[in-house]
C-alpha cells in the first residue's frame, strides 16, 4: 500500500521559545512525502538531493503512525514495515518550518497508506508529528505552532507545553520571503536570550488572539532578532510598507505579509541582499493527500 501528501510551509507571527505560546501561518511552499508500506518491518527514509541527510524524523514519523494505527488498518504493526522519501522545496534550517512539512507530509501519507486517512482528525496527526521531531530532536519547543499552521492552514494560535490549539484563522495574504545564504538550525537556538524577551512576547500573544497579526509579527520580529543576534535591516527595509513583518522562526529567514503592490517594492529592496527571495501566498488548506 502507497501513501502520498504534501504539506506547506510556514511564516512566523509569535515565536514559542519565550513563553511556550507561537503563533504561526502556512505559506506556499511545499514537503511532499511519499510512503511505501513493506511486510519486512523495516522503516527506511530518503530525502531526495540529500543522500547523506539524517531521515530520523521522518522514519520516527511513519514509526509512530504504524504503531497508533496500524490495528485500525487490520494489519499487525510488528510485521509493518516502509520505505518513506521526502522532496521539499521549502529551504532547511532557513526558519520556513521546513521539518514541520516533512512531519506532516509523512505522517499524512503513512495514514494515507494505510487507508486510514479520512477517519484521523488533521490536528490529531499533526500531534504525532510532534511526538516525533521532539524524538528526533530536531525542535526546542516541540514546534506545534509551526506543525499546526502547516497541518491545518491560515494563522494558528497555539500552547506548545499541552499541544493545545488555542485560535484558528483563515487569512489570504500575500507573503514576502528573504532568505539569506546562511542557516540556522532551531535546535541550536539561545533558548536563554530568547526567554529574557518574554514581556515581548506574552504583548505578541494577546496582540495575536486578539486579530492584530501583523503587528505581532512586527513585535515579535525586532525582539527575537535582538534575541537572537540577527539584523534588524531587513525589517527596517519592509516597514512602513507592509502589514507585518518578522524574523521566521529562529532564522535566518524574514517574512512580511501585506498588498501585492508594497510586498513588491521590499522584494526589490531586498533582492539587493545576498539570498533569495520570493514572493508567495500563504495556504488555507494545509497538508493534504494527493
Amino acid at each position: 500500500m502507497d501513501g502520498r501528501a504534501v504539506a506547506p510551509a510556514a511564516g512566523t507571527i509569535l515565536n514559542a521559545l519565550a513563553t511556550g505560546t507561537g503563533s504561526a501561518f502556512a505559506i506556499d511552499l511545499e514537503t511532499t512525502a511519499t510512503v511505501e508500506l513493506t511486510s519486512d518491518s523495516d522503516i527506511v527514509g530518503d530525502i531526495a538531493g540529500r543522500p547523506d541527510a539524517d531521515a530520523t524524523l521522518i522514519e520516527r514519523c511513519v514509526e509512530l503512525t504504524v504503531s497508533e494505527y496500524a490495528d485500525a488498518a487490520g494489519l499487525d504493526e510488528t510485521d509493518v514495515g516502509a520505505r518513506v522519501r521526502t522532496e521539499s522545496e521549502i529551504p532547511m534550517a532557513a526558519g520556513l518550518k521546513s521539518s514541520s512539512a516533512a512531519a506532516n507530509a509523512t505522517v499524512l501519507a503513512t495514514l494515507s497508506a494505510l487507508e486510514v486517512a479520512d477517519s484521523v482528525e488533521r490536528i490529531e496527526a499533526c500531534r504525532l508529528g510532534v511526538r516525533a521531531a521532539r524524538d528526533a530532536g530536531v525542535t526546542a519547543t516541540g514546534a506545534f505552532d509551526d506543525a499546526s499552521a502547516s497541518m491545518l492552514g491560515g494563522v494558528t494560535v497555539t500552547d506548545n507545553a499541552t499541544d493545545a490549539l488555542l485560535a484558528r484563522e483563515e487569512i489570504d495574504w500575500t507573503a514576502l520571503v528573504y532568505t539569506p545564504p546562511e542557516q540556522s538550525y532551531s535546535a541550536d537556538a539561545d533558548v536563554s536570550a530568547c526567554k529574557r524577551v518574554a514581556p515581548m512576547a506574552r504583548l505578541v500573544e494577546e496582540l495575536a488572539l486578539d486579530g492584530r497579526y501583523g503587528e505581532a509579527m512586527t513585535v515579535n520580529g525586532f525582539a527575537f532578532s535582538a534575541a537572537l543576534e540577527f539584523p534588524t535591516g531587513p525589517m527596517i527595509e519592509a516597514l512602513p510598507d507592509v502589514a507585518g513583518v518578522s524574523l521566521s522562526g529562529t532564522g535566518p529567514s524574514y517574512v512580511a505579509v501585506g498588498e501585492r503592490e508594497s510586498l513588491e517594492a521590499v522584494e526589490r529592496r531586498w533582492d539587493e541582499r545576498d539570498g533569495t527571495t520570493r514572493l508567495l501566498q500563504t495556504r488555507t488548506d494545509g497538508t493534504q493527500t494527493t
